[in-house]
Formats: structure tokens, sequence, C-alpha cells
């Protein structure tokens, strides 16, 4: 009996702090419409940032719901058809799946690294696959392959790179000071 009351309160707890974590990052997607996009398109914004945090205390799931969330509320205030959502989930999705699982299975500061360069490598190999299979052909079905090739390999890699290292930067910076408050220690 005990052991089903204080299994309900960490799942209490962890659902209320993906719903919190989902606001706080769809707060920081809003507030980057208004920052300068590089090269016309992309976007150096932290809304992930909180989906890292739940991915590190919560687990991966946690950190996939919190994108997902973050995505669907923000199909309700932009016009681009759920395509650049999409896209982010995918991208980011795959950072959050794969720095969660490689953390989950060695929770130290060395283990954090890992996991957030992993995640960063992939991040940025599914940034390329993403924008090659879903964005620019969307946005520039005329140009050929080559062409949306090196968008992807000159543009789309690099910056996704430099994201996901600003965004793992700041998540080692701030981790270890959040944790105990998420986790309820």
């Amino acid at each position: 009996m005990k052991q089903t009351q204080t299994k309900k309160r960490v799942n209490v707890r962890a659902i209320t702090w993906v719903a919190m974590l989902s606001a706080i990052a769809f707060a920081l997607q809003l507030v980057a419409a208004f920052l300068p996009k590089v090269g016309g398109f992309l976007d150096l914004e932290i809304s992930d940032l909180p989906a890292i945090v739940g991915t590190m205390a919560l687990g991966p799931v946690a950190g996939l719901i919190i994108e997902l969330i973050k995505n669907l509320l923000h199909c309700t205030v932009t016009t681009t058809g759920f395509v650049g959502e999409f896209a982010n989930f995918v991208m980011n999705g795959t950072f959050m799946l794969v720095a969660g699982l490689i953390y989950n299975r060695n929770k130290t500061r060395k283990g954090a690294l890992w996991a957030l360069l992993w995640g960063v490598v992939a991040l940025a190999a599914m940034g390329v696959i993403a924008n090659m299979v879903i964005m620019l052909p969307l946005y520039m079905p005329a140009a050929p392959f080559e062409a949306k090739l090196a968008i992807a390999l000159s543009t789309i890699l690099p910056f996704n790179l430099v994201r996901g290292a600003v965004l793992s930067l700041i998540t080692l910076l701030i981790y270890k000071k959040l944790s105990p408050i998420i986790k309820g220690k």
C-alpha cells in the first residue's frame, strides 16, 4: 500500500513537471519568434532547454513528451501547417532519445557529457535527414538534389552542431541545481 502511494506521488510529480517544462518550452519558443533568424529561416532559440533538463531528470520519454506538447502548442500560433513543428519534433526528439538513453545508464558528470555529445551528433545528423526529406522538398520543390544537399551540409549541419552545443553547455551549467527540485530531493 505504501509503495503504491509513493509511486502515485512520483507519477503526479513527473506529470506536473512535464506539464510545467512544456509550458516553459512553449513560452521560450514564442519569445524566439521575435529574434533574428540565421540564414533567414533557422532559429537559434533555447526552447529545447526545458526538454533537455526534463530528459535528464525524468528520462527520455518525458523529454519526448515535452517536445511533443511544445510543438503541438506551437501549431496553434503558427502558419507552417505543422511541417516545421514536425521537423522540430523529429530532430529534437532524436536528441532527447539519444541523450536520455545514454544518461540513464550513467548518471554522472562524465555520463552527462557523453550523453549530450551524442545527443548533439544525433540532432545534427537528423537535422540533415529531416531537412533533406521534409523541409527542403516542401520549401524548394524545384531545386535540384545537389542544391538541397549543399544547403543541408553547409548551413543546417553546422547550425545544428552549434545550437546543440550551446544548449548542452547551458544544460551542464544549470542541471545540477535544478535536478533536486524536479526530483523532489
